[in-house]
């Protein structure tokens, strides 16, 4: 399945447009993107390939710089 065509299961019915407009991700979107543990998402997020905005205590990812490092590996 592509990133694009992505829907996150507590948001309800997401249409594929909404997600093309999302400019970041939260740590948990990609925890569920990934399959992965939400422990192992914040690991990722330290990494250089992400670009990161920390506002308080919440981080959110660039959406596309997770496209790109996730197309790079597929």
């Amino acid at each position: 399945m592509a990133v694009d065509e992505y829907k996150i299961p507590e948001a309800g019915c997401c249409c594929s447009q909404e997600n093309k407009d999302k400019k970041t991700y939260s740590v948990l979107e990609i925890a569920e993107i990934l399959q992965i543990s939400k422990s192992k998402a914040y690991e990722l997020c330290r990494q250089p390939d992400f670009k990161v905005v920390r506002l308080g205590r919440t981080i959110r990812i660039s959406k596309a710089s997770f496209d790109n490092w996730l197309n790079n590996l597929l």
